[in-house]
């Protein structure tokens, strides 16, 4: 009796442990496969054009047919909902939602309006000149000020963006915009002015940054000092149009709210061919 039943202790264990070890080869195999047919916003492989490195924007026009549906999740509780759509072959339209305190406890702060985002691609890039888009984007992030007129990430407003592309060890994506907001009622009305990059790490990652000059945002008693914002991000192209980021904001302490912590983010991304 006692030998039937470590006969069937030992069973138990090794039906177990196969289970395990099928459940790893399975989890690996998926990972593998969307590695191998993942094809998003980041890394080598990347199908589609950024629109924003972080909070700047870029030269990149989504195309005709393809549609995006996006999702960033800030500090507070902020979520912004994104729908994007590429209406002729240069040109995009976009609108976007979201409030303050979204998730967490208590009630949501809704912002007052949807925000839009309109571009049109004067030029595309060839091998000596860059891609060259003009467009319009208002949406802020962030808390609005209502005594301000402005939320604390002010929208770009009004921007022409240029964008280039270089081969090197994978890809290495340089940018840079000019913008005027329409967020002025804080005093802070001068053109701004933003540089980024994007380098691919393999097939399906992408390291994103960006600094903001913050010339429109220096001279409040509430927000900016004066150094500009810094901003890191990773972008991860988890499976077919699917594209996920992390981010890092004011990395050089410009805000003078929580001036010692840098902003924490997530970015979703999904976009189809319709």
């Amino acid at each position: 009796m006692n030998y039937l039943r470590q006969l069937n202790i030992n069973l138990f264990e090794k039906i177990s442990a196969m289970k395990k070890h099928i459940l790893k080869y399975l989890i690996l195999c998926a990972i593998i496969s969307v590695q191998i047919f993942a094809q998003g916003s980041a890394g080598e492989s990347a199908k589609y054009q950024y629109r924003f490195l972080i909070d700047m924007p870029t030269a990149g026009v989504l195309n005709k047919g393809l549609v995006s549906i996006g999702t960033e999740y800030l500090p507070l509780g902020v979520v912004i909902a994104r729908l994007e759509v590429g209406v002729f072959d240069d040109i995009s339209f976009g609108i976007s939602y979201g409030g303050v305190n979204v998730i967490g406890a208590g009630a949501p702060v809704w912002y007052k309006l949807p925000a839009v985002d309109v571009r049109f691609r004067l030029f595309q890039e060839t091998l000596l000149a860059p891609t060259i888009t003009l467009g319009f984007n208002s949406q802020g992030k962030g808390i609005f000020s209502e005594s301000s007129g402005r939320f604390d990430i002010k929208s770009p407003g009004f921007f022409g963006a240029v964008s280039k592309n270089f081969a090197l060890y994978g890809y290495l994506s340089l940018h840079g915009s000019a913008s005027y907001s329409l967020e002025t009622r804080d005093g802070d009305n001068f053109i701004n002015i933003t540089g980024g990059f994007e380098k691919t790490l393999g097939e399906n990652f992408s390291l994103v940054g960006e600094y903001d000059f913050a010339f429109n945002d220096n001279q409040s008693e509430i927000f900016g000092k004066g150094n500009g914002y810094l901003n890191l991000g990773i972008r991860w192209t988890m499976g077919e149009g699917f594209t996920f980021g992390f981010d890092l904001r004011d990395l050089l302490s410009n805000k003078k709210l929580s001036p010692t912590t840098a902003d924490r983010a997530i970015r979703i991304e999904f976009i189809r061919n319709i």
